[in-house]
């Protein structure tokens, strides 16, 4: 149906990628590190992934955290990952890069957007931190890119809904505009009917406890305030909730 929703999991690690495919999500974007807003996975992850799903799998394409301007060395990395994905068979890549001036670095979108075909490409939310929206969509569309992911420069998707809503028209069809940042169980609807948009970016994660029954107090590896023992990932039964709120908001 035309005018179904899709929803595409932000998946950060292989167990989140099985779990949106089992509550039906058409897609995933596959990232390291989601604390850092998502960095390209390893070689294996990515492998074990395509071997398991029959959804769609993106991956991202960014080789460190931080700004989305990358000097030569980064640039060749990112080059390199998209060409690996591109050998294990994935479906598209997810990627983001603007100039030190703020605007879509297009010279550069359209050497990967090349190198991904016949990949889909993404354009990420470093379109988010970009100098003028109505430019930088016209750019991300002339580089190529089939999607555009954004909370309409907003910390949500649900307070810059205005703008994605202006950029789903400005689009007009030449690529899907997609919500992310903070779309949830109890607004995705809200953002189904007020940005006209149909295909929604969430992570869905819900908390579980590690099984390690040995836990030292005195040692911490992670980020501070970080609790260790607490995994975060994608429930599938959110996921199938999301589905049916966003789906609800269309009758």
């Amino acid at each position: 149906m035309a005018d179904d929703i899709q929803l595409e999991i932000c998946a950060g690690s292989v167990a989140s990628c099985l779990a949106a495919q089992q509550g039906g999500a058409v897609r995933v974007e596959f990232c390291d590190n989601l604390l850092e807003g998502g960095t390209t996975p390893s070689h294996g992850a990515i492998a074990t992934a395509r071997d398991r799903l029959w959804i769609t799998l993106n991956v991202i394409i960014r080789p460190r955290g931080g700004d989305f301007l990358y000097d030569e060395v980064e640039f060749e990395v990112m080059q390199r990952d998209v060409l690996a994905c591109k050998k294990l068979g994935v479906d598209g890549v997810v990627i983001g890069l603007l100039t030190a001036d703020g605007d879509v670095d297009i010279a550069r979108t359209r050497q990967l957007v090349a190198l991904a075909a016949p990949m889909q490409v993404t354009f990420h939310r470093a379109f988010d931190v970009a100098r003028n929206p109505v430019q930088a969509l016209e750019d991300v569309i002339g580089a190529g890119c089939n999607r555009l992911l954004s909370s309409g420069q907003a910390p949500s998707a649900l307070e810059g809904a205005g703008l994605l809503a202006q950029l789903q028209r400005q689009a007009a069809g030449r690529l899907s505009v997609m919500p992310g940042a903070g779309v949830r169980l109890n607004n995705i609807g809200e953002l189904v009917r007020s940005t006209g948009c149909r295909e929604f970016h969430t992570s869905a994660r819900t908390p579980r406890q590690s099984g390690m029954r040995w836990r030292n107090p005195a040692v911490k590896m992670g980020a501070p305030g970080q609790d260790e023992y607490e995994i975060l990932d994608t429930s599938a039964s959110v996921v199938a909730e999301l589905l049916r709120n966003a789906r609800a908001a269309l009758d």
